[in-house]
């Protein structure tokens, strides 16, 4: 049993894609749609290990794919991977810009090291990304980039300094794709909300503790799938996306629609999709059904 994905099977055969952030997570899960779509992909991300494993899964399911192991915060180790990866493949049709991380705070305890790193995790380094892919493969070629950024419409209190970087990274999205359409460079962004992923296992204390409370506060009545993210990350890289560019789509299940006063109810009547044949449940959601 392969990946099950919405689109065409050879939808990107012959196409080199970069995920950034793909040894875990939602990472994890477009690097392995992308590759069963016809790409070749290439992983990345701080930690070896977890990017050769990811490469071996894809391999093992019959796709084609490498990591390159480098921090996206550091300037020279980016322009010289992506120098590697053009080197090799000639050039870069996608780039899927997942990478990130936070840690839950209140503002007042948000140190400048810790905004600044956070900010750094999750918008200056996929901004140098994303300029050395442009610069070095897709001004001449063109190519789709998708950033990530996230359910901060209302603010984000606890997470305030990721919220900013977020909605940087929107109008970062906007930025670009007014400046590169005219070299055939599409530029979108997606905005998940609470996601069943590895992700959720970083956290600890009180915010772990209301992860398995999360679906209560979601209109469809439950939690999102990687699958879900994938798959509209997905879309917006394909040629049926050829008219798309400078949006970001969000992937909430409508829970920034909600308020206090309208409490949700409802045991969600619209199902997962479950498209990722290797899907792990975080340990967060043990004994609960994200679906």
């Amino acid at each position: 049993m392969g990946y099950r994905s919405i689109l065409r099977d050879d939808c990107f055969a012959g196409e080199v894609h970069l995920v950034t952030g793909g040894g875990s997570g939602i990472g994890r899960c477009i690097a392995h749609e992308l590759a069963a779509l016809g790409a070749h992909v290439v992983i990345t991300g701080r930690k070896p290990d977890k990017l050769e494993a990811v490469t071996a899964e894809i391999e093992a399911d019959g796709g084609s794919a490498e990591a390159r192991a480098f921090d996206i915060r550091d300037e020279a180790a980016v322009k010289q991977a992506l120098a590697g990866v053009v080197e090799r493949h000639g050039r870069i049709d996608g780039l899927v810009n997942n990478a990130g991380g936070q840690f839950p705070a209140p503002l007042e305890a948000i140190s400048k090291r810790g905004f600044e790193a956070v900010v750094a995790n999750n918008l200056t380094g996929g901004f140098l990304v994303m300029r050395e892919a442009f610069c070095q493969s897709m001004r001449k070629h063109g190519g789709a980039i998708v950033n990530m950024a996230a359910d901060m419409w209302r603010g984000m209190p606890g997470m305030g300094h990721s919220g900013a970087a977020r909605a940087g990274m929107v109008n970062l999205t906007k930025t670009a794709a007014y400046e590169w359409g005219q070299h055939g460079v599409r530029v979108n962004a997606v905005a998940p909300g609470w996601i069943a992923s590895s992700g959720m296992d970083t956290y600890d204390g009180m915010t772990r503790a209301l992860i398995p409370h999360l679906k209560d506060h979601v209109p469809v009545g439950r939690i999102g799938v990687e699958a879900e993210v994938s798959s509209v990350v997905c879309f917006l890289l394909s040629p049926a996306a050829s008219f798309v560019t400078g949006v970001t789509v969000p992937i909430d299940g409508g829970a920034p629609l909600g308020s206090p006063l309208y409490p949700v109810k409802a045991k969600s009547r619209i199902a997962a999709f479950d498209g990722f044949h290797r899907a792990v449940m975080p340990a967060a959601l043990a004994g609960e059904d994200a679906g």
